[in-house]
């Protein structure tokens, strides 16, 4: 199956989703703050019209902005709601679900009791625009370019005195095959993470043992002296379950855990 998949927001998951249709037929059309590298800029209103009125496929990456607003549903909304398309999505988050204290958490799971409470009025939204919206919830990501593997050698690795604190996490090329599975799917909700929730210090300890570099010495969060967006991340404790995904759209993630994972991009060609 082959079509015309229009992704609004084209950061690092989309722009690797879009590069796995390109290469398997589609035509992808992508929009960006600004025209250029094969996208459209966000505001030619007649451009992204235009590409919706021939989209077969609509995906949304784009997060709320600070005060809440999702500009993708502000901007288009109506006209992606009207759209004929045959299969719409969004790239939401498991940070919807606030903490857990570690427990496991499915998509029956209650949601905007944590920091992201624009995430989740968003992810709500998103549902209702469209019969056939594909909300896909994702953990921490990973991938070329962007791993421990990368934080390890430019020293910005942090292993953090939480001995109890998990968290869940996917590889890009995992959620761009949870996407391309789904368009043969069920509409609904999915959580989208790998088969193992870990502590980040073992995901360092990994990546260092990997690269042959020493751990990095053990810190308090007050010692690590952490932005906050990293101190938010520490916040938050919670296992996600991938179950229904595995059911419902026959997926399974390429690189069950970390260290497939990690083992993977080490060994890939640069």
């Amino acid at each position: 199956m082959t079509g015309h998949m229009l992704i609004f927001g084209m950061g690092y998951t989309a722009s690797r989703l879009a590069e796995r249709l390109r290469t398997a037929g589609w035509r992808v059309t992508g929009t960006r703050r600004m025209s250029g590298e094969g996208a459209v800029a966000f505001d030619d209103r007649y451009a992204v019209l235009d590409a919706l009125e021939s989209a077969t496929h609509i995906l949304s990456s784009v997060p709320p902005l600070a005060e809440g607003v999702d500009p993708v549903l502000a901007s288009y909304g109506a006209e992606i709601a009207g759209s004929r398309a045959q299969w719409s999505g969004y790239l939401s988050s498991t940070g919807v679900y606030g903490d857990t204290g570690g427990a496991w958490v499915d998509e029956s799971a209650s949601i905007g009791q944590g920091r992201r409470t624009a995430r989740a009025e968003a992810d709500l939204a998103w549902q209702g625009v469209r019969p056939d919206m594909h909300v896909f919830r994702l953990p921490g990501i990973y991938g070329p370019g962007r791993s421990a593997l990368d934080r390890v050698r430019e020293g910005k690795a942090h292993r953090i005195a939480l001995p109890d604190q998990i968290f869940s996490r996917i590889h890009a090329d995992d959620i761009v095959g949870a996407v391309m599975a789904s368009f043969a799917g069920a509409p609904g909700v999915y959580n989208i993470a790998d088969d193992l929730p870990a502590s980040q210090n073992a995901v360092i300890e990994y990546a260092c043992d990997l690269l042959g570099l020493p751990w990095p010495v053990l810190q308090t969060l007050d010692e690590a002296q952490l932005s906050p967006m990293a101190l938010g991340f520490y916040a938050e404790n919670r296992r996600i379950s991938n179950g229904k995904a595995k059911r419902l759209l026959g997926w399974a993630p390429t690189y069950s855990d970390y260290k497939q994972g990690l083992s993977a991009l080490l060994a890939a060609p640069v």
